[in-house]
């Protein structure tokens, strides 16, 4: 096999990429992020390695961080989630999937023998976590719209009591943005007289939507949970998957554990960091502002009713759950599925609509499902 090292760099390849992902663009509708967005003006900071290792809290011996910005996105992921300003923490992540993770590893050291509770629809990546971590768990049956069984979830803490109960709250199911209730879960463990508990909320798509929604279910820290995940690439846009992990810090103090080379406490999952997307979100949070964010929720939820108005104007039984941009309809071909990029599990499909869809976009794709469909179930 002839060793890449010893070639040159093909432009001409290059140039073929970038065309590719211009066109794959047109028609990207299943997935959680928002290709709007524009980022040149940071394109002078590529110049720098830039590492932000440890707690971004502290000051650390490299100067080549970006651990001031961090921390104002912090205090605006804060803001969002109703986090109370005496005792929270955050550090910018990777993504979605080490935000959980690191909600479970929480409260993993903080309940050593806890039990972890989370729905048949929650996310592929928490069984993986799990396994990882070696925590014990017990998967809840869900209902139809993807929320989960609260009857389930009784029943499995009256047989575990001897546990700490660990629940694995999701605000917006992968597939069908279903959002699992806080206080009916609060109202379990109240009623069962369970001393100590942990809720972890993953709200990696619809925590930034419904920070700037009106009247939302309750979703975040004023609602009693103990850390969250959201997401920073789907909703704001972001050319790097990146997120963020929020959690008491009373929590945090627990475990944090100091490394003196690089000069700060060892809080999160990984060492050295992303420097570049803290950059990024800071410079997408003040480029929009409340306002621009509001109005970027409210067209996401206007774009999901013209899609389903779309949908059934043809005779297609679509829906979403309240408070979700995720528009579900019955399964298409693997072609179409190709196609436009869509998420499918078993009988459905679904498409995301965040801020780079727009209204003829929609209308593109309801005539070419509608297409296959009668060509396959003709």
């Amino acid at each position: 096999m002839p060793s890449m090292l010893s070639e040159g760099i093909d432009f001409a390849r290059l140039d073929q990429a970038q065309s590719r992902f211009t066109e794959a663009s047109k028609s990207f509708l299943g997935y959680p992020t928002n290709l709007k967005f524009d980022y040149s003006d940071l394109a002078p900071f590529l110049a720098f390695a830039l590492n932000n290792v440890g707690d971004p809290f502290q000051s650390s011996h490299t100067q080549l961080n970006t651990l001031d910005f961090e921390r104002e996105v912090i205090d605006a992921f804060a803001w969002m989630t109703g986090a109370d300003e005496d005792d929270y923490w955050g550090y910018v992540t990777s993504g979605g999937t080490e935000g959980n993770m690191y909600g479970l590893y929480l409260a993993r050291e903080l309940h050593p023998e806890g039990m972890v509770y989370f729905s048949e629809h929650t996310h592929y990546s928490v069984p993986k976590i799990l396994r990882l971590q070696h925590t014990p768990s017990i998967m809840l049956k869900a209902q139809n719209n993807g929320e989960m069984d609260y009857d389930d979830l009784r029943e499995s803490l009256k047989i575990n009591r001897h546990r700490p109960p660990i629940i694995f709250a999701n605000i917006g199911t992968t597939m069908t943005g279903a959002i699992d209730n806080l206080d009916r879960i609060q109202d379990i463990l109240k009623d069962l007289a369970i001393p100590r508990s942990y809720i972890h909320a993953d709200a990696a798509l619809h925590g930034m939507g419904l920070a700037f929604m009106e009247n939302p279910p309750p979703w975040n820290f004023k609602a009693g949970i103990d850390s969250i995940s959201v997401s920073g690439h789907k909703w704001l846009g972001c050319p790097l998957p990146c997120g963020m992990a929020m959690a008491r810090r009373q929590h945090v103090d627990r475990i944090a554990r100091a490394v003196e080379y690089v000069g700060v406490n060892d809080t999160t999952i990984t060492g050295s960091r992303n420097a570049h997307a803290p950059l990024m979100l800071w410079y997408a949070l003040r480029k929009l502002g409340e306002p621009g964010l509001r109005a970027t929720v409210t067209a996401s939820l206007r774009i999901s009713d013209y899609a389903i108005a779309a949908f059934k104007a043809r005779g297609v039984s679509a829906w979403r759950n309240e408070n979700s941009p995720i528009v579900v309809f019955p399964r298409p071909s693997h072609d179409l599925i190709k196609r436009w990029s869509l998420a499918p599990d078993r009988e459905i499909a679904h498409i995301v609509c965040l801020a780079h869809v727009e209204e003829q976009t929609i209308d593109r794709f309801v005539t070419d499902y509608c297409a296959d469909m009668n060509r396959n179930h003709s």
